[in-house]
């Protein structure tokens, strides 16, 4: 049951940073610099990326004691995801006015990937 629940949530996670992700591309052929979803950036980090960061973490600690490679493998692929966004992030210019950070992003990413090769060493 632990199992599932963090399955569950990590999906969650990867549909979030997805959506993120498309959001931002669509955002990035617009002149105002909207996606699909009526978001700014700073609505779009909070609301979509800060759940993505925290619920793989979550995930791991909820099945801590019960083995799984594919959690891990999901939990990996969070963290990637949050990586590429951060170097899609340092590759693209910023907007006029608007401050980046992408170390915000890569010590997250980075967390979750040696979770994820925590769990896939311990199942």
């Amino acid at each position: 049951m632990l199992l599932k629940a963090s399955m569950i949530i990590t999906g969650i996670s990867i549909g979030l940073l997805v959506l993120y992700g498309a959001d931002v591309a669509a955002a990035m052929g617009n002149d105002d610099h909207n996606g699909f979803l009526p978001l700014d950036d700073m609505q779009r980090g909070i609301g979509l990326g800060t759940p993505a960061i925290i619920l793989p973490i979550i995930a791991f600690f909820i099945s801590f004691k019960v083995p799984s490679k594919s959690l891990g493998g999901m939990i990996i692929g969070s963290g990637i995801l949050i990586l590429i966004g951060g170097l899609a992030m340092v590759v693209t210019p910023s907007p006029e006015g608007v401050e980046r950070n992408p170390a915000m992003l890569f010590a997250p990413a980075i967390f979750q990937i040696a979770l994820g090769a925590i769990k896939i060493k311990k199942s």
